[in-house]
């Protein structure tokens, strides 16, 4: 029989409405791949078994009685940096363990009134500030094509799960390339969606400006799909947006004749994999042998993208994180008095990174370094969002590198920050200017790893972004490889 952890969502739900297999049948796969993976990968945090089973069951319940919902019966993994309702969510953080919420996530409560079965929570860098899953108060979670590397991050738990086969898909978030970013390291599609496309409410706020949940997934259409189910307007987040929905899965169609990409000279620099150089460069010809007209364009102000982001982000951080101060919210380290308690709660429960952060943010928004820190920032970002606007007024998509290497052995930017943030430099322009971008695979390196090219689209063009990266992928063989596991 067929291992039914190899079928993509989009082949599982054509099986499930035919009846060729059961919710419970895929739901238990997954969990015995858990079982026997987990151990090694380490890409959940909490998994939920007993329910997964119970909606499995209810899944099928309802299928029999002629119910057929976009996601009925199909287990997926949430990053855990989601609320999730009487499931335990830590944020990667000792300072939340235990915190269990009374409500769910914008996001993941349309997944699970679609149908979702949901397998577990996923590990990721602690509050979201990493590239590695190494910042993780949990322990680290590892790369599935080679179990001493890294995953990326923040969303490596995830990443690594679809990638694994420990999950049918997952949630990520993006708040700089945390889902783009560990979606090229393991092989997988990851999209960040347009900023105000998919609700933030639930979703525990690292950079609020920033901040977007998003699918992770083995295939373009299977991003699709999660994407057609959690987009579109909430009233309960001020910042998602209104605008109008299109039929994702049906917009698929269509190839790329005709388009324009633009492919930006800055995104090609000194120092990145010469591997991933060739690969992404001949995924742009690729392009063009479909019928695409590539157009290189100029996008000026991408070097200032990663000294702008670590002011802003860390900015916003350092607000929304003050809430944890034993006090109010998460755990609590009783010294006896107030200020004691708040010193002693902070320094105990937070990770190095997030405290290199906070101070980090705090410093720029303090009195007389405000306007020269963060107000220059968000002028620069005005720039950077300008660049891209110009380019969409020359090219339909951009086509670039997602990372500037492949997964980086565990520990090996440990004692480097800067090397580790410059992870992230092909991901952050789009970031900040609140595009829609999307990594799909695109090769191999010498040692067997992933590589991915990135696609951006100007706001709220998923649709021509999705239909560009599925005539890619379905014209490569490259989504098809899966990582073998001991």
């Amino acid at each position: 029989m067929t291992d039914l952890t190899t079928l993509t969502i989009t082949d599982a739900l054509a099986k499930l409405r035919a009846r060729a297999i059961t919710a419970v049948e895929l739901t238990q796969a997954y969990l015995d791949r858990i079982a026997a993976h987990d151990g090694a990968i380490h890409a959940y945090l909490h998994l939920t078994a007993e329910r997964a089973l119970a909606d499995a069951r209810a899944a099928d319940e309802a299928r029999a009685r002629g119910e057929d919902r976009p996601l009925l019966g199909i287990p997926l993994a949430i990053k855990d940096v989601l609320s999730t309702k009487g499931i335990e969510t830590t944020c990667g953080s000792r300072i939340l363990k235990g915190y269990v919420p009374i409500f769910t996530a914008t996001a993941v409560a349309r997944l699970e009134a679609a149908g979702m079965v949901m397998l577990g929570k996923t590990n990721m860098d602690e509050f979201a500030m990493g590239s590695s899953t190494e910042n993780s108060a949990y322990g680290v979670s590892r790369n599935p094509w080679d179990q001493s590397r890294v995953p990326g991050g923040s969303s490596g738990g995830s990443a690594a799960a679809v990638a694994a086969r420990l999950a049918a898909g997952a949630l990520g978030t993006d708040t700089g390339g945390s889902i783009r970013q560990p979606a090229s390291h393991c092989g997988i599609v990851g999209l960040k969606p347009s900023y105000g496309r998919v609700s933030r409410y639930g979703l525990v706020a690292f950079g609020s400006s920033l901040d977007c949940a998003g699918p992770m997934t083995r295939t373009v259409e299977d991003a699709a799909r999660l994407l057609a189910v959690m987009a579109g307007h909430d009233p309960l987040d001020s910042t998602s947006v209104s605008a109008p929905m299109p039929d994702y899965v049906a917009e698929l169609q269509g190839g790329v004749a005709g388009l324009r990409v633009g492919v930006p000279k800055e995104y090609f620099i000194d120092g990145m994999q010469p591997e991933v150089e060739r690969a992404v460069r001949a995924a742009v010809a690729h392009l063009e042998q479909l019928g695409a007209q590539i157009v290189e364009i100029s996008l000026p102000h991408t070097d200032d993208s990663l000294p702008v982001y670590y002011i802003i982000a860390p900015a916003e951080a350092s607000a929304n994180l003050a809430r944890y101060d034993g006090i109010r919210f998460g755990a609590r380290v009783d010294q006896g008095d107030m200020w004691a308690t708040y010193k002693a709660t902070r320094g105990q429960g937070f990770g190095a990174e997030v405290k290199r952060r906070i101070m980090l943010g705090t410093y720029a928004l303090s009195a007389g370094y405000y306007d020269a820190y963060y107000g220059k920032a968000q002028q620069v970002r005005t720039l950077i969002r300008r660049d891209f606007d110009q380019a969409f007024e020359r090219v339909d998509v951009i086509a670039a590198p997602t990372a500037p290497s492949t997964a980086f052995k565990l520990g090996e930017n440990a004692n480097d920050p800067l090397k580790m943030y410059l992870e992230d430099v092909f991901t952050l322009p789009a970031s900040l200017a609140g595009l829609a971008g999307i990594s799909l695979p695109c090769g191999f390196d010498d040692a067997g790893l992933p590589i991915g090219l990135q696609m951006i689209a100007a706001p709220f063009n998923e649709a021509l972004l999705l239909r560009a990266a599925h005539a890619y992928e379905q014209t490569t063989e490259w989504h098809t490889r899966m990582p073998e596991l001991a």
